[in-house]
């Protein structure tokens, strides 16, 4: 591959995230560079209803990866529900016109490099969670949540932290409500297309997970208490305080509860079973295997997964 085109492309791949979704844009959209020539138009590869890029559905994208060798279901909605799709492609058509300008664009090579980018998605490792009776649950949990957070570091673009905390307080709600009246989507379902008032809805209570709170999640917590409902919101222990200082800005501090994502998990494991410490690990394993069930079931990458050990 040329340097040049190679430089070009990991400066584009790390200012976007490397989820799958983009990843199944990517491919695609190089695709139709090959198939339409450039310059491209970005409105052109949209579907007509502007949400969605065109033929970026799982069974394409798979035939892409098939090509290369690679069986499995890069996302399962392909890149055309992720947060963000129409933005992401508006950008790297403009990648590709500016590299087709410059004499640089080489469809082979470049769709090389993002299939290198999805091998290296693929190969994620299940994350580790040690139960030692010794230690407190708090502990476990953060040293998951430390692990989730070193990956993004060595992998920008990645949000699996993320997606660790919403299905594990999706696994959560489902063992402290009945299973099967939760409603779970992947991490990069936006709330819009669903219609969802947040990230989870349990009677009037709507939970938001987030690991960076921010102005936005503070006005959809009220929006929702403008819909009549009861937001709460759930974080990284660390930003709570961050949190709880924009819903102060806000006018809402007063309304609405926010609790650490440790506190969460913990709590209501002492008062199951009765503040005794001796099953405390087994239900907290349950929960485990319930958010693995849920990572299966609404995720494509098996890096997501929890391993006990």
């Amino acid at each position: 591959m040329d340097s040049r085109l190679e430089e070009r492309l990991a400066e584009y791949a790390a200012t976007v995230k490397l989820g799958k979704g983009n990843l199944s844009v990517f491919l695609k959209v190089t695709e139709h560079a090959r198939d339409l020539g450039l310059p491209m138009k970005p409105e052109d590869l949209l579907t007509a209803g502007g949400g969605q890029v065109r033929g970026a559905g799982a069974a394409a994208v798979r035939k892409i990866l098939a090509r290369h060798g690679i069986d499995a279901t890069l996302a399962k909605e392909g890149g055309r529900t992720s947060r963000g799709t129409p933005g992401h492609m508006n950008r790297y058509v403009d990648l590709l016109n500016q590299l087709g300008e410059a004499g640089l664009f080489d469809f082979e090579s470049v769709e090389a490099f993002w299939i290198a980018r999805v091998r290296e998605v693929l190969a994620a490792k299940p994350f580790r969670l040690k139960l030692d009776s010794n230690r407190s649950l708090r502990s476990a949990i953060r040293d998951l949540l430390a692990q989730t957070i070193d990956r993004q570091r060595s992998a920008p673009g990645r949000t699996d932290a993320g997606a660790v905390l919403q299905h594990l307080v999706g696994a959560k709600l489902d063992r402290v409500i009945q299973p099967g009246s939760i409603r779970h989507n992947s991490y990069s379902t936006a709330d819009a297309p669903t219609e969802r008032q947040g990230d989870f809805e349990v009677g009037d209570t709507v939970v938001h997970v987030t690991t960076a709170p921010a102005s936005a999640v503070i006005k959809r917590c009220q929006q929702n208490l403008d819909d009549g409902f009861h937001p709460l919101l759930i974080t990284l222990p660390e930003r709570v305080a961050v949190a709880a200082g924009l819903a102060e800005d806000a006018g809402i501090a007063e309304r609405f509860d926010i609790l650490d994502i440790e506190q969460f998990l913990v709590l209501n494991l002492y008062e199951w079973h009765r503040f005794h410490t001796d099953n405390r690990g087994a239900t907290f394993e349950e929960i485990v295997t319930r958010y693995n069930e849920i990572v299966e079931d609404v995720e494509t990458d098996p890096g997501l997964q929890i391993k006990l050990r």
